[in-house]
């Protein structure tokens, strides 16, 4: 799980692994670990989530807690039109380092939709086929399956 802080990281790996939300904020300092396993076409997909703090001017992401990974979410907060430059920026260091890596974008926060900054056109352009997008809300649940699901897919048609 990459992005900005507050973008909804954790959030998204708690409705995830455990079902559940809070719209308590903490801070993840370093990084936090959870791990679920799914079943996909016959197969089981054992998710080892690496959800790490938010990139801000303060922090960067550690590239050493990447190594070895298969696929990452770039997690984008709608309300807050600052987190997509810092989730595009951090994309493209990481397909630098690592060269092509199965992805998806989250557009997080659903439920706020009146509040958010992020346009049609925009949202349109952040879409790519090696980049899919998927709108998510960590409070109600909205996308969150899909999200992981979608990530299962990718992985198994990369492996």
């Amino acid at each position: 799980m990459i992005g900005s802080f507050a973008v909804g990281k954790s959030s998204l790996v708690k409705r995830f692994v455990h079902e559940a939300f809070t719209g308590e904020y903490y801070t993840t300092v370093g990084v936090k670990i959870d791990r679920k396993t799914i079943e996909m076409d016959g197969q089981a997909i054992d998710f080892i989530l690496w959800d790490l703090n938010g990139e801000d001017a303060f922090q960067s992401v550690q590239m050493s807690y990447l190594r070895g990974m298969h696929g990452y979410f770039l997690v984008i907060d709608g309300t807050r039109k600052a987190t997509l430059d810092v989730a595009i920026q951090l994309d493209h260091k990481i397909q630098e380092a690592f060269g092509p890596t199965p992805r998806i974008c989250a557009l997080n926060k659903k439920d706020l939709g009146a509040e958010w900054e992020l346009d049609e056109a925009t949202i349109t352009s952040l879409c790519l086929p090696e980049r899919p997008v998927i709108h998510t809300s960590a409070s109600s649940g909205e996308g969150v399956e899909t999200l992981f699901h979608q990530m299962g897919s990718l992985l198994l048609s990369d492996s």
